[in-house]
């Protein structure tokens, strides 16, 4: 109903920073495929405590497999061939502690895992690579890393982790992931590319989002709706990720609304790219994120209580150099069923005039494309919903932002009706395509 003022953007961020990111992890990677022993290297900071960390620990599957004192955690731990859950803690000296989960394959193959970019996969330059390796055939383990392109060795580093960006053309390329270990052997991956293309796909994508970890909730009430992290009775919210029923992937996640506040809405977001990325892309050189245009928002989301919901609300936000662009997109559902979209400069929503009509217990498909223009405007393209495409093509001015934090983020919201009427959606397959 309302939308998220560029100050909130950093409250945000501050209460994400003192909640869930006192815990960084920079080996291994969420998600990677890593040999064993496993280099486990983190730093903590204490959550509200002036005493400072006490300790740091490494749970495998639930179980507390290593503890450190102090707030720097450095340590190889042993692991089978497998699928694990770990998660790396830190406890302070006031009783409190926060944590960061890390998913890992381990592997005693030798081998070249690559992350990012995916094989035959249409992507932006510069292109993020990231990977890692494993030798079973040299004790002495992995020496470097590098990238060739079209057989020209593009980049080099040590260690058995690459993680770097490589400004390429426009075209199409056959790019070597390669690593060579300390006894003179070397094993390799192909990954073919299509840099390029414009249009409305293609890119990097972020995929299963719904199940991503990094969300946060936050509460908002009428009339000003700032947002609060506690702001119950009023309003009340949750998610619960990795529902296998309903879904259509087996991992789906459920948000709820709740409360006794009219009109009192629940905002959940997600830092993808820039500090706090929750996809491991923190941009820290400041150079991706502005060098983004286009951007795709796809989704399913289902509920049986539709007609519960005041609105539904899907956005895009990009931030960088004080620039505030939030592309924001509502379905008024007990509201109008309309689509809106949200003029940053006057802060106001504006109706597209395209109807929409989500379908009751039952999955409905929603794809938002948009584009930031190259004097920075907003260029809200087209909207999908269930096969029905809406062209719009309806462009706003860029609202200011005068902060110094450059990311993007998504958000999906659930307002709440006259009665503030409780009811739940679920989200599944969730994409976010960026180029």
């Amino acid at each position: 109903m309302k939308r998220l003022c560029c100050q909130c953007v950093f409250l945000m961020l501050a209460t994400a920073i003192a909640a869930f990111a006192n815990v960084a992890v920079t080996s291994p990677w969420t998600g990677s495929t890593v040999g064993s022993p496993v280099h486990y290297v983190a730093t903590a900071t204490p959550n509200n405590c002036s005493r400072g960390v006490s300790s740091m620990g490494i749970y495998v599957n639930n179980v507390l497999k290593y503890v450190t004192n102090g707030a720097k955690l450095d340590t190889e731990m042993s692991f089978s061939p497998g699928k694990y859950d770990t998660t790396v803690e830190e406890w302070d000296y006031c009783g409190g502690a926060s944590y960061t989960q890390v998913s890992i394959t381990a592997t005693n193959q030798t081998g070249v895992w690559v992350m990012s970019p995916a094989n035959t996969s249409q992507v932006s330059s510069p292109v993020t690579y990231k990977a890692t390796s494993n030798t079973a055939t040299c004790s002495k383990g992995v020496s470097t890393m590098g990238v060739y392109v079209n057989n020209v060795l593009k980049y080099v580093g040590n260690g058995n982790m690459l993680n770097t960006n490589i400004s390429l053309g426009d075209g199409t390329y056959d790019t070597v992931v390669e690593e060579w270990d300390k006894c003179g052997g070397a094993a390799y991956t192909h990954v073919k590319i299509t840099v390029g293309g414009g249009g409305g796909g293609g890119g990097n994508s972020f995929t299963a989002l719904q199940g991503s970890k990094g969300w946060t909730g936050y509460g908002e009430l009428p009339p000003n709706y700032n947002i609060c992290s506690n702001c119950s009775p009023q309003v009340t919210y949750s998610l619960t990720q990795h529902i296998k029923s309903p879904s259509l992937s087996g991992n789906s996640s459920k948000f709820t609304l709740g409360g006794t506040e009219p009109y009192a809405d629940v905002l959940f977001n997600n830092h993808l790219i820039g500090t706090l990325s929750s996809q491991g892309v923190p941009d820290t050189d400041h150079k991706l994120v502005p060098s983004l245009h286009n951007f795709t928002y796809d989704a399913y989301f289902y509920t049986s209580q539709l007609s519960l919901s005041q609105a539904l609300e899907f956005d895009i936000n990009q931030y960088f150099d004080s620039h505030g662009l939030v592309f924001g997109t509502q379905c008024r559902v007990a509201g109008g069923n309309m689509w809106d979209v949200w003029d940053n400069q006057n802060k106001k929503w504006v109706s597209t005039g395209a109807k929409c009509y989500p379908v009751n217990n039952g999955w409905n498909h929603v794809t938002i494309q948009v584009q930031r223009e190259s004097d920075n405007s907003l260029l809200y393209q087209s909207i999908t919903l269930n096969g029905t495409k809406s062209v719009l093509n309806k462009k706003y001015p860029a609202g200011s932002c005068p902060n110094d934090w450059w990311g993007i983020t998504v958000n999906y919201q659930l307002d709440g009706n006259s009665k503030q009427s409780g009811y739940a959606t679920y989200l599944d397959n969730f994409t976010f395509t960026y180029w």
